[in-house]
């Protein structure tokens, strides 16, 4: 088994070195008949994702921070012009101004941050990440409860877990296993846009926890006789513990509390 180098630990980096699993990424990330016309990859490493990516996307743009990898990366792509191998950060890059999606094999310490970075993105189609698969679980709702992050970006996002990666599918071998999470932006958002900010205003009310519990929460900003009507409207128990409370049954209750 190889030994993690320094730089393989402060950069958080797990090479995927399981071809199927590769493959199974590539598959995943675009789907669709046809080459996805830009995929931009979070971390190519060796490039074994890339490899993969490469025959199903028109333009591929494979970000790479440790600047020991790149010359090898290069070289082999060298064969396919529409492949670009970007040494830096892709953290620093600026969204394309056209759609495009985004796939990787997320180094677990920074998953937040390339997450909001796809968030953030307006022309993002899709993000497919390999991460640590409890935060993939927690994100998607795997555990029958919700985290703030999920629901505040429901009415644009949707999450969904596709799939289980297990450690060995790693070198170095990371102590937890890995989850591919699909974050897809929605052609139709379910609110209108300038809608949204009173959306999270409510959503971030509710994971406030103050008063302990979330229909006392929503209760500092709304008459108790109101969130009685919205909680029943909604089918959720007035006890109900705010992370129990699906981004469906958010939804109806913001359109008791708002409409």
């Amino acid at each position: 088994m190889a030994r993690p180098t320094r730089t393989s630990r402060v950069l958080s980096q797990n090479f995927l070195t399981d071809r199927a699993a590769a493959e199974r990424l590539a598959r995943l990330s675009v789907p669709h008949d046809g080459p996805a016309p830009l995929v931009l990859e979070v971390g190519a490493g060796k490039g074994a994702l890339t490899h993969h990516l490469a025959p199903r996307a028109a333009a591929v743009r494979a970000y790479e921070i440790d600047r020991r990898l790149t010359p090898a990366l290069r070289a082999r792509f060298a064969d396919a012009p529409h492949v670009q191998v970007i040494e830096g950060d892709f953290l620093t890059a600026r969204p394309p101004g056209t759609p495009f999606a985004v796939a990787g094999n997320v180094p677990f310490s920074r998953t937040a941050d390339v997450v909001d970075w796809c968030l953030r993105a307006p022309e993002l189609t899709t993000a497919t990440l390999l991460t640590q698969l409890e935060y993939a679980r927690k994100r998607t709702g795997d555990y029958g409860s919700w985290t703030l992050l999920t629901v505040r970006s429901w009415p644009c996002h949707a999450w969904r877990l596709l799939a289980r990666v297990g450690r060995h599918s790693f070198r170095p071998v990371p102590r937890v296993d890995a989850g591919i999470v699909r974050i897809e932006r929605r052609a139709t958002p379910l609110l209108p846009a300038d809608e949204v900010p009173a959306w999270r205003d409510l959503v971030d009310l509710g994971f406030t926890g103050v008063g302990g519990s979330l229909h006392a929460s929503l209760r500092r900003a709304h008459p108790r006789r109101r969130v009685d009507r919205a909680f029943r409207a909604a089918g959720v128990a007035p006890d109900a513990l705010v992370g129990e409370v699906s981004p469906t049954h958010w939804l109806r209750l913001y359109e008791g509390l708002t409409g």
